[in-house]
């Protein structure tokens, strides 16, 4: 018998975040090159549902302002953080251990441990919008630590910056989905949208695990799209089609992007609202700081999102039924700050069911315990 002529197949391409610089947009740039970025995004949504972008415009000096403020704040002792915790609101500080992001997708940590950050919010408020009767039970209120000087007006300044971004991003989403180009006005005129600054708080120094430990859960981000600045530190992983966890890490000067869930929703999932995790930031050994923030665009409160009528064969299920923004991150929030598992994220906890140390694949959510020893 001759030998067999089957050539093999090809490995699969290595897994990457694509970059995209989105200059042409924030500068006013030709047609023709915004239709050329519109499509980069198009196909970096649909293929991995993150995204580096270059071009955004954010001063050097905001996000120096934003560093030192993140830097005076978790600097402070433990006990002074924790008189800025505000109750019933996603706003003010959490300290480590205090949540279990993973139960927002309706699944417990294997090792039912919380996660290893400390974080502060800020967002907008209901009294942002004068003109309409809108409730802080939606919003929140901030507050703000006296403790640090500048605090406010540097966290301002990048909230407001990290907001032009979000909102230059949706109107490149409604070019690459061809709608008009105001179509996510009408979805976030008067958006929740929040700033979270983390730290992630295990003491800097050598350590041994006894188990995996999570730095921040695996999980979706909850609202239309998430704008993060980070430290260029290992930690971040995304869960890659390939069922395994990918280590992220922005290239000098970029913005990391990703979709949420109400995009996904949009989009009937043919762009990903993708599942990332925090591992604790440890190299060679040793536990290196790490910080980020994340800006969280979710919609409007008030705000029903519906699978758009163009996507509704993109998937072999049915279409998401339509919900109301104020429903969505209700339950969202109720799993990640109440313990209470979200039985309605059920597409998401699939995938993470479907990772390691649920199903099939590599990686996993985090379990086990750890103990550290500072160095």
């Amino acid at each position: 018998m001759s030998p067999s002529t089957t050539e093999p197949s090809s490995p699969a391409a290595p897994f990457e975040v694509p970059v995209v610089d989105i200059r042409s947009y924030v500068d006013g740039g030709p047609e023709s090159e915004r239709a050329r970025v519109a499509g980069e995004m198009d196909d970096a949504c649909a293929r991995v549902g993150f995204v580096q972008i270059l071009g955004h415009g954010i001063p050097d000096t905001t996000l120096r302002g934003l560093r030192a403020a993140v830097d005076g704040f978790f600097g402070l002792p433990l006990e002074t953080k924790k008189s800025y915790r505000v109750t019933g609101a996603n706003r003010g500080y959490s300290p480590p251990r205090s949540e279990s992001l993973s139960l927002s997708l309706g699944v417990e940590s294997a090792g039912h441990m919380n996660d290893f950050f400390e974080a502060f919010n800020v967002g907008t408020e209901a009294r942002s919008f004068p003109g309409l009767d809108l409730s802080e039970d939606d919003y929140g209120l901030n507050v703000w630590p006296a403790q640090v000087a500048g605090f406010e007006p540097a966290v301002l300044g990048y909230f407001a910056e990290a907001g032009r971004v979000a909102r230059t991003l949706t109107r490149i989403f409604a070019d690459a989905l061809g709608q008009p180009p105001g179509f996510f006005e009408s979805l976030t005129d008067h958006s929740i949208d929040v700033l979270r600054m983390n730290n992630y708080a295990l003491p800097e120094g050598s350590v041994r695990l006894d188990g995996e430990l999570t730095g921040m859960g695996e999980h979706t981000d909850f609202g239309l799209v998430t704008v993060l600045w980070a430290d260029q530190v290992a930690g971040l992983q995304v869960l890659g089609t390939d069922r395994a966890w990918h280590d992220v890490s922005p290239v000098d000067g970029a913005l990391l992007v990703n979709l949420g869930d109400l995009t996904a929703r949009l989009t009937n999932d043919r762009w990903m609202s993708t599942l990332h995790r925090v591992k604790p930031p440890i190299v060679d050994g040793g536990i290196v700081r790490r910080r980020s923030a994340a800006y969280f665009h979710d919609g409007n409160v008030d705000a029903v999102i519906a699978t758009l009528p163009g996507h509704l064969g993109c998937d072999d299920e049915l279409a998401y039924e339509p919900i109301l923004v104020r429903d969505h991150i209700k339950a969202k929030l109720a799993g990640s700050r109440q313990g209470k598992a979200n039985a309605a994220a059920v597409r998401e906890a699939a995938r993470v069911r479907a990772a390691a140390g649920y199903g099939v694949g590599e990686g996993g959510p985090a379990e086990g315990s750890a103990s550290v020893t500072p160095g």
